[in-house]
């Protein structure tokens, strides 16, 4: 039977146990996927195995930040871990909204590990029609 090798994958393992799970100093990058969907901006993020109450999110200004911390499943006294590979720790990005953004209505939903992020595009951007004044013709000057 065949295997296919990867070289760097046990060196990318051993550099990961080194520098240890992300800490609320210094959290990992989570990935997400950012996308305008009609009237709204859509950013989803991957949290697989963390749970809602995990989940921290804050806007300030136009910076949005976003937090999760993946916790170890409790164990028994009598059990051994033999394989770890599930990053553990704390999870974090930052994004700097746009002004025509409307942060105090973003909603957010948590379903099969992905946080999704509704922000509605805010009135003042959206593009609106100006109707053109028609004037009643030349006028004299007199003086």
């Amino acid at each position: 039977m065949l295997m296919r090798t990867d070289p760097f994958r046990e060196l990318d393992r051993l550099a990961q146990q080194l520098m240890g799970p992300g800490t609320w100093s210094k959290p990992s990058a989570m990935p997400m996927d950012a996308y305008r969907e009609g009237d709204e901006y859509v950013v989803a993020f991957d949290l697989p195995g963390v749970t809602a109450d995990a989940i921290d999110i804050d806007v300030e200004r136009n910076m949005l930040t976003v937090k999760a911390e993946r916790r170890p499943v409790a164990k028994g006294d009598d059990v051994q871990m033999e394989l770890s590979e599930r990053p553990l720790g704390v999870f974090s990005r930052q994004i700097v909204l746009a002004d025509t953004l409307d942060t105090e209505h973003i909603k957010a939903d948590y379903d099969a590990g992905v946080l999704t992020l509704r922000i509605p595009i805010a009135e003042r951007a959206k593009p609106r029609k100006i109707s053109i004044g028609v004037g009643t013709g030349p006028k004299e000057i007199s003086g």
